[in-house]
């Protein structure tokens, strides 16, 4: 797989949520949704941040009161996309000089649907390690269907 033959990954949910709600959740808090098992700092996490606009930090905290980032916003358009830059690198370290990018569109689909497409791309960034990236980061399957069976289970109310 040459350097610049690397593929995204790209991954769809449905969401019964209208888009405004289905990018709220996906932003806001992606504590309720992320798992927790997803972490790169030394203590349980306690929150997940994404600073609301471009050049915003996006960043975990832990238990202990610690931030380790994990990027930032590329892109900030709500209820319709968002960008974000992940700046770790395949041995779970910030590395603020790599670049891959998480983008997410949010589309309206009517009776309160909202599709959801994920795309992680520029593994080519990671150099040889870019075909394990692409094993590793599969996993954004999983992800979404955390993220839409924590929608399916709270209300407008609690979120």
């Amino acid at each position: 797989m040459g350097a610049s033959s690397v593929p995204p990954i790209a991954k769809s949910i449905t969401v019964r949520a209208p888009i405004e709600r289905a990018f709220k959740v996906f932003t806001v808090d992606p504590i309720t949704w992320w798992p927790p098992a997803y972490t790169i700092g030394t203590s349980p996490m306690k929150a997940i941040v994404i600073e609301p606009r471009i050049g915003g930090r996006w960043y975990e905290i832990g238990e202990d009161g610690s931030e380790c980032q994990w990027g930032d916003v590329l892109v900030w358009n709500p209820p319709h996309s968002l960008a974000l830059a992940w700046r770790i690198n395949l041995d779970w370290k910030f590395d603020p000089s790599l670049l891959t990018e998480v983008a997410v569109k949010f589309t309206d689909i009517g009776g309160g649907r909202t599709e959801v497409h994920l795309t992680h791309s520029k593994f080519e960034n990671l150099g040889d390690r870019a075909a394990e990236a692409l094993r590793i980061f599969d996993g954004w399957s999983s992800n979404l269907e955390r993220y839409a069976t924590f929608i399916e289970q709270t209300s407008e109310r609690g979120t």
